[in-house]
């Protein structure tokens, strides 16, 4: 049985597709269409996975869609007339995209279907949303039973749930409804330090760490009253999701010292210190919220999805202090995984499927590598017929050299094997460092990304040796859970009140990978996961002793993660990248054709 499944009209549309229970494909649209946080419908991304699994479209048995539009439209005309007449602006401006648009999704998969060769009928079914997130935490994680938690903004009406999964069934037992919600909690924060509400969220938690949460009790005293259970409810008064255009209003603006943060000026010890209060009160709330789910589910393991398990922090503290055994996150927690979510919904929910067998110690996910690859032959017909230069190397010499030039302090983009499936680069579409060099957090910031110069980078470790690096006892796969730095490894940085001069500290023996509290976004990389990818840390490892390097998303501040061969280079000639690798194929910056387009490039991707 084949089952696609689908998200699409908020944020992070995607497709992903499924042969009796297992993942053949998945893609987010912004890929292949580089518009970053794409919501359209996800005709390119639904191509690719029937093309990957070499199918038609009349093939598939079944297409699902990942939440319930109907029981979403109730809840925006039932919030509207609610706080009518104010909000009438935001109303009107909503109504015309739902009437046109939203209320027609079954045409729209019906004609996608169609312009991919379908000729009849084939069945499709809405789920909750956050049943799609459940059934994406828990049905490919390693666990045969488990504790299953969701957060997000809001889907139909939840914005955040609980409940257990057991072999190939997930029970939901409570839910909170709109317009209570953690994730638009942190996303008021997100808009008033200045940054993008969908997008800027895990800005606020880099910046996090340079703030005191001297805001805590303002929150607590104000905002949300959060009771034991880690139920809790805002007060609607600061907030302008309601009834206005805004995140937040004039009361919220009294309340922390002035009007919101224009987005790209300076940023002040103000959004510092707001950003660590909402932190360190989100951090607080989750675990609250797990200690109950785990006395109801008695379960040892968690299951983490919805747009705040995005939140590494906070899943890191989760894993140190709370009452789970393990936790896992499914790595594309957003919306984009509820199109994965939606298709296992129906394949165990609906047709009673089994759970396929996965590798021992290891999920269903595959690495999160379920996106187009290109060979050698793509690779090296797109390098002759655009006269690129470039040199081939076998699998061995290949890992080698990789390691050498960035021993030599190059920065290396890497595009090989299957693209990602969520947020994260995690090998295969990423810009490459040494980790162990003090300059390479703001060369890679400034002149390859960018951005922001205090945004911090992530590291690739060996699996074998993450205990070597970071106080973190297992796998962390997926970018998904901050670990300290081992303290025999940081050193104590001078004072310093500056934010520049904060950032250029040294903290340790790894400094480009060393946040300002000592702290890493770690991803482990297993021999048999990524071979390719390990293939060079291990060759790092064995021309330095270190089995560990900076791993940032290839893509400039703005752009998707690059999908193709010709979006790599273009990144790579944009940038100051100094060697592109393109399948065994490895490209030099001094030898390339001079790189000429008319405009510039940067004004092509708006800010995040």
């Amino acid at each position: 049985m084949y089952i696609l499944g689908i998200s699409a009209y908020y944020h992070d549309s995607a497709a992903a597709l499924l042969h009796d229970g297992r993942i053949v494909a998945a893609a987010q649209e912004e890929r292949f269409t580089r518009i970053k946080h794409d919501a359209g419908f996800p005709i390119h991304a639904i191509r690719y996975c029937l093309a990957e699994a070499g199918l038609s479209a009349e093939a598939l048995d079944a297409v699902a869609f990942y939440e319930k539009p109907l029981t979403k439209f109730h809840r925006i005309l039932q919030t509207h007339f609610a706080v009518a007449p104010q909000g009438w602006r935001s109303f009107v401006m909503a109504m015309p995209l739902w009437l046109k648009q939203k209320l027609w999704i079954p045409m729209d998969v019906e004609r996608a279907l169609e312009a991919c060769g379908a000729r009849h009928e084939i069945p499709l079914y809405f789920t909750a949303h956050h049943e799609s997130h459940a059934a994406s935490a828990f049905f490919p994680s390693p666990f045969e039973r488990a504790a299953i938690l969701t957060l997000d903004g809001v889907g139909e009406w939840a914005t955040t749930t609980f409940g257990h999964g057991v072999d190939h069934r997930l029970n939901l037992l409570q839910e909170l409804h709109f317009p209570h919600s953690l994730g638009l909690l942190y996303s008021a924060f997100t808009y008033y330090c200045g940054f993008k509400v969908n997008s800027g969220e895990y800005k606020l938690m880099g910046l996090a760490p340079y703030g005191t949460p001297r805001y805590v009790d303002t929150i607590y005293e104000h905002l949300i009253d959060v009771k034991e259970d880690g139920s809790f409810a805002l007060n609607m008064d600061y907030f302008g999701y309601l009834n206005e255009l805004t995140m937040t209003n004039e009361r919220f603006d009294a309340l922390f010292d002035g009007p919101p943060r224009p987005a790209e000026s300076e940023l002040t010890q103000r959004e510092m210190d707001l950003a660590r209060s909402i932190q360190e009160v989100t951090e607080s709330v989750v675990l609250r919220m797990a200690r109950h789910v785990h006395a109801v589910t008695g379960e040892s393991n968690l299951c983490l999805a919805g747009g705040v398990a995005l939140n590494c922090v906070s899943n890191g503290r989760l894993l140190r202090e709370g009452p789970f055994d393990d936790i896992w996150i499914q790595p594309a927690a957003g919306d984009a995984g509820g199109a994965l979510g939606a298709a296992l919904c129906v394949w165990h929910q609906v047709h009673e499927g089994a759970r396929p067998a996965a590798p021992t110690g290891q999920d269903h996910m595959q690495g999160a590598y379920l996106g187009p690859a290109f060979n050698d032959a793509d690779i090296e017909s797109f390098l002759h017929a655009r006269g690129y230069p470039a040199t081939h190397h076998t699998s061995t010499e290949w890992a080698e050299t990789i390691a050498r030039l960035i021993d030599e302090q190059h920065v290396i983009g890497l595009c090989h094997g299957r693209m990602e499936f969520g947020p994260r680069a995690l090998g295969n579409r990423s810009i490459i460092g040494d980790a162990r060099s003090p300059k390479m957090q703001s060369l890679m910031n400034l002149k390859i990304k960018y951005r922001e110069s205090f945004r911090p980078f992530a590291p690739s470790c060996l699996e074998e040796r993450v205990a070597d690096y970071f106080e973190l006892d297992r796998p962390s796969p997926y970018m998904l859970l901050v670990a300290s730095v081992r303290p025999d490894r940081c050193t104590t940085p001078e004072a310093a009140t500056d934010l520049r001069a904060r950032i250029h500290q040294v903290r340790s023996t790894v400094p480009a990978i060393t946040h300002v509290d000592f702290s890493a976004r770690v991803q482990t990389v297993h021999a048999d996961v990524n071979p390719a990818y390990y293939a060079i840390l291990k060759a790092f490892e064995a021309r330095t002793g270190e089995g560990i390097v900076i791993n940032t998303s290839f893509n400039v501040r703005g752009e998707p993660i690059i999908c193709t061969p010709e979006d790599a280079y273009r990144c790579f000639m944009r940038t100051e990248m100094d060697y592109l690798v393109l399948g065994s194929y490895i490209l030099a910056k001094t030898e390339q054709p001079a790189w000429q387009e008319q405009g510039d490039w940067r004004e092509e991707f708006g800010l995040d």
